[in-house]
């Protein structure tokens, strides 16, 4: 399915603005000469005054506010995702409270916590079981993906691993913990997991061989 027009434009523009939000941060934080900072300056404001026209709910909205706080050399920010089968082959989903549908376990991954470990620990919190990390599935532009654009650019990492224990728990961030086959997957938390990453997921359960994909 294509893009809309309208949506294709604004993602379009939303690449932009990192961009230019890369160039502004990455000079403020290396340039010494007062001239090349104020320089530097102007430009972050000009960036954040784009994404204030980007911004669905007005200014200061949530895309200049990402511009306007940014502090030294930008880098991406990463997702973790944990994906589980059942011997019938079917994928363990949480539903998030947020928006009442539904996702991998995971969620942003954290200072001083390898991937492996906040796949584990994300887990247990979200849906009450046990696990053990097994393989990475791979490590993806999320936007690639079919996930729609947020402000900060992200990466997803995904991994697979296995029940050992627990039972099924909601949390605060989720009210629902089920397993699903390929075929009764139901409506997704696109900004969390796509239809695409998903499917991916089955692929790499399917072929325990596919090398982890590296965007």
């Amino acid at each position: 399915m294509s893009e809309p027009a309208e949506d294709a434009s604004t993602t379009a523009w939303l690449v932009r603005v990192r961009a230019l939000q890369a160039i502004a941060q990455e000079g403020l934080t290396y340039a010494r000469d007062p001239f090349d900072v104020a320089r530097y300056g102007r430009l972050k404001d000009v960036t954040a005054d784009i994404a204030a026209a980007l911004d669905a709910d007005g200014a200061p909205g949530p895309l200049r506010l990402a511009v306007e706080q940014a502090q030294g050399y930008l880098t991406p920010k990463l997702d973790v995702r944990a994906a589980m089968f059942d011997e019938a082959g079917r994928v363990l989903l949480v539903r998030e409270t947020h928006d009442g549908r539904w996702t991998l376990p995971g969620g942003w991954a954290d200072v001083g916590e390898g991937i492996a470990a906040g796949a584990v620990r994300e887990v247990r919190e979200e849906s009450g079981y046990l696990v053990e990390y097994e393989r990475l599935f791979g490590v993806y532009d999320r936007e690639r993906w079919g996930h729609p654009p947020m402000p900060s650019f992200t990466l997803k990492a995904v991994v697979g691993c296995r029940v050992v224990g627990g039972e099924a728990t909601t949390s605060t961030e989720t009210d629902g913990v089920d397993w699903f086959a390929r075929d009764s997957v139901p409506e997704l938390s696109r900004g969390r997991t796509s239809e695409r990453l998903l499917a991916r997921a089955f692929e790499h359960h399917d072929d325990p061989d596919l090398p982890p994909d590296v965007d």
